[in-house]
């Protein structure tokens, strides 16, 4: 448990939106995000997504990071899209595991480092159910197995309530990463939990979202300490 961690259990809604566009998750944070500002909710949300095919550019920027042309990209049908979170362009797409949680850090009396370790540590948990030996690495937040990246943390911070989180590559394809130079890094590989699997010698049969989402759910109440209920009404 990352120190200064408060111990004391809190609450949150988890809530499954599937496969959703990039734009339409956001929109749906932001909401929860000022719906808490403005105190007419008050438990943490916690939104578990998938999306189809788009690029994001952090607060850094990004797009000179880009490796192909908008054009290529038009042919592909893929937007790009800025945000306000933290870190550079990356890629998401169907078979990644994405996780927004809508938390009030201030009131959970959770520091912000603390929070991105936690994150972290709820990617690599979940990487160890699957055999897979993954950890922090100095050149980036995120997950790394050996100098490939499996998993990427960026968050912003309104009013002390955290959005935007974390995504852990599991069955994606994951060539359009190397359209890009993820993260800003250069010389880096991606990887993912399939393509580990399959390192490992290991069956990948059964390999599923659902799986992933549940193992999500056991460590991020492990880790930061949440009372977790699934919303199904979503």
């Amino acid at each position: 448990m990352p120190e200064g961690i408060n111990l004391n259990k809190r609450s949150a809604v988890f809530i499954d939106l599937g496969l959703l566009e990039y734009k339409r998750a956001l929109d749906l944070q932001i909401k929860t995000l000022e719906s808490k500002i403005n105190r007419a909710i008050s438990e943490d949300h916690i939104f578990f997504v998938e999306h189809p095919s788009v690029f994001t550019l952090g607060k850094r920027g990004g797009e000179e990071n880009l490796n192909v042309s908008r054009e290529f990209l038009n042919s592909k049908k893929i937007e790009i899209i800025q945000t306000d979170r933290g870190g550079n362009i990356t890629y998401h797409g169907p078979g990644q595991a994405v996780l927004y949680p809508v938390i009030d850090l201030e009131s959970k009396k959770i520091g912000v480092k603390d929070f991105v370790f936690g994150l972290e540590e709820i990617m690599k948990r979940t990487a160890q159910e699957f055999n897979i030996d993954a950890d922090r690495n100095k050149l980036n937040h995120g997950l790394w197995v050996r100098n490939s990246k499996i998993g990427s943390v960026g968050i912003s911070i309104k009013k002390g309530i955290s959005f935007h989180g974390l995504a852990l590559n599991i069955n994606l394809d994951l060539e359009p990463f190397s359209w890009i130079s993820p993260c800003g890094l250069t010389n880096i590989s991606m990887t993912s939990v399939e393509k580990e699997i399959n390192k490992n010698g290991d069956n990948p049969t059964g390999l599923s979202i659902k799986q992933v989402k549940d193992y999500f759910i056991k460590h991020f109440s492990t880790v930061l300490s949440y009372d977790i209920k699934e919303d199904h009404a979503y």
